[in-house]
């Protein structure tokens, strides 16, 4: 195997076993929560952890599903050439369908944006005020979040980064891929809005 194509397949697997802890399941189960799986969506990610009352809980969720994607990415690009790619995408892969959860892992947004702390900042600070603004706006979760993965492929394109435009656009959409049942609850005017409890 060349070199290359190795380092490549090493940043990737880097990326996909730390994407792949499932924080939202062992924190709540740590908390005496239970299984988040069967709470409101079954979802892993902080919204649904939300669900089961502590806020604390969401946000240390949403904090450390960021902070394992901006780790793989810092971590790769300083092993191997090119490896921040590789293991952007391993770690996205990973939050989405971890191993260990029979493929079933949460939307990604929030490692969305932690990939993009290291990637390319602007793209993550545009990404982080698009969806919190649109949190406290809206306040429907994910509206927030698909608008917020649409931007990062626009914000490098505007600065110059299209070596990225391509992965980056692959990402927003396997997050809108991930948020089809929402999709199909906005258009039917049933999707909940954030503070208040699932239909």
């Amino acid at each position: 195997m060349p070199a290359m194509m190795q380092d490549g397949l090493l940043a990737f697997l880097l990326g996909y076993v730390l994407g792949a802890i499932p924080f939202g399941l062992v924190l709540t189960r740590l908390a005496g929560k239970g299984d988040i799986r069967q709470v409101g969506s079954g979802n892993i990610g902080a919204t649904n952890v939300l669900r089961t009352g502590s806020k604390g809980l969401a946000a240390a969720t949403l904090l450390l599903d960021a902070l394992k994607g901006a780790a793989a990415v810092w971590i790769a690009a300083r092993l191997w050439p090119d490896g921040a790619r590789y293991a952007a995408a391993g770690a996205l892969i990973g939050h989405l369908y971890p191993v260990w959860l029979r493929f079933r892992g949460g939307k990604g947004v929030a490692t969305f944006l932690g990939v993009l702390i290291p990637l390319l900042w602007p793209a993550a600070i545009i990404y982080a005020v698009l969806w919190i603004g649109l949190l406290l706006t809206v306040r429907i979760s994910s509206v927030a979040g698909m608008v917020a993965a649409a931007s990062a492929p626009a914000v490098a394109a505007f600065y110059g980064r299209s070596e990225l435009v391509p992965m980056l656009t692959g990402f927003a959409l396997l997050i809108i891929w991930k948020h089809k049942d929402n999709l199909a609850r906005l258009r039917a005017g049933t999707e909940p809005r954030v503070g208040r409890a699932s239909p």
